[in-house]
């Protein structure tokens, strides 16, 4: 059964997962990749000018951290921080030209309406450009919704964007091992959704890959779903550059 597999995986303190996460250099290529392909225009520059991250401590690695990803912040929210429903609107139309014919969008996800998805309120801003944090994929935290895990966050926080961005863009062998029930399904606990606008959120997004076509739903906060775990991220910050 798929939950037995999960719960392996725990046990074994995710070191497979470990070894499936990208290298550094690839996630770079996936970057230049996709925004080559979209026209984002995230500029030569800032390619350049980005940095390697530390690596996970023995703390991350006993917590369920399985490693690093990179991630980018577009847009502006009007305070000087990247725009995170923006960011992941950008991923998902990525996501939705590379593998067309295998994706499916919940009908309540709209990311032009700003009362139907935001970034949970008590969240941590996004960076603008480029910016890394430790991925915990949520194995974890199957047995929780995102109401209660929300209230444990302390130095780390649900995915926004990063969730979508991770599977799409930096890491999408990801969306194999789901397809095969080898790791949870995810929810993205610092997204809210409105499903039917007009500010009222009680749902949070989700993602899936089943049957080969990778999904973009919506799950209620207060609901466990015991194939989905909870991803967490860990903010981190830049040392040398990257070469």
């Amino acid at each position: 059964m798929p939950f037995l597999e999960f719960k392996r995986l725990s046990r074994n303190k995710t070191k497979d997962l470990s070894r499936v996460i990208s290298a550094m250099n690839k996630q770079v290529k996936a970057w230049r990749r996709a925004n080559r392909k979209m026209a984002w225009g995230i500029k030569k520059e800032e390619f350049d000018n980005i940095q390697s991250p530390p690596p996970l401590s023995k703390d991350d690695r006993s917590e369920g951290f399985i490693g690093v990803g990179l991630f980018y912040g577009f847009g502006d929210d009007g305070y000087g921080n990247a725009d995170p429903v923006f960011s992941g609107k950008v991923a998902w139309q990525y996501a939705r030209k590379k593998w067309w014919r295998k994706t499916w969008q919940c009908e309540y996800i709209d990311f032009d309406k700003y009362d139907h998805i935001r970034l949970r309120l008590g969240a941590p801003p996004r960076p603008k450009g480029f910016y890394y944090a430790t991925f915990q994929p949520g194995i974890r935290f199957q047995s929780f919704t995102v109401s209660q895990l929300r209230k444990k966050f302390n130095n780390e926080t649900g995915c926004g964007p990063e969730g979508i961005q991770f599977l799409a863009i930096i890491n999408p062998q990801f969306q194999d091992l789901m397809n095969v029930r080898k790791i949870p399904f995810m929810a993205l606990a610092d997204y809210d959704v409105a499903p039917y606008g007009f500010n009222d959120f009680f749902d949070a997004v989700q993602m899936f890959c089943s049957n080969e076509v990778l999904g973009l739903g919506i799950g209620n906060l207060d609901f466990n779903y015991p194939l989905f775990g909870i991803p967490t991220i860990r903010f981190q910050q830049k040392t040398k550059l990257l070469k």
